[in-house]
């Protein structure tokens, strides 16, 4: 795959702020919370991840694996959050690469299954995600796809 770079954040720990701000700008939601997740990763106090394709010093892609992402069914987790890559380098199957490396990664460490909430369905089932359930949103009035990763 050309000559990108996968890493996780525990590798490359001096990228936080970046990798904070990057996911900020994708979601909206505030870099201080990025910060909080990955500061607990990389103290080792928690084995859910930061995971980020690099292009040379450039972030093409990332997700995250955090307790719960937003919704009422807590009992399903962790939960893939915040997936995305750069439009330039969309369909190189860097996301795909991401999600199978977090997935093993997880695994190694005895954490299985692993949970995402997303709207897109063939996309996820092509790396082996399987639908599993309808979860609600916090603050939403649709119900989102829950999918399971075994």
């Amino acid at each position: 795959m050309g000559m990108y770079k996968y890493i996780t954040l525990r590798e490359k720990p001096d990228l936080k702020e970046t990798a904070a701000q990057w996911f900020h700008e994708k979601w909206g939601v505030p870099k201080e919370a990025y910060l909080e997740c990955m500061d607990r990763y990389l103290k080792n106090e928690t084995e859910y991840g930061w995971y980020l394709c690099l292009d040379g010093d450039k972030i093409a892609g990332g997700l995250g694996v955090i307790e719960n992402d937003f919704h009422d069914r807590r009992d399903l987790s962790p939960n893939v959050c915040a997936v995305y890559t750069e439009e330039e380098y969309r369909c190189k199957g860097i996301a795909g690469c991401l999600l199978n490396m977090t997935v093993n990664d997880l695994r190694s460490k005895g954490i299985t299954p692993v949970y995402l909430v997303t709207d897109y369905t063939a996309f996820y089932e092509r790396y082996g995600w399987q639908f599993h359930c309808m979860v609600q949103g916090d603050g939403e009035t649709e119900m989102s796809r829950m999918y399971i990763h075994r």
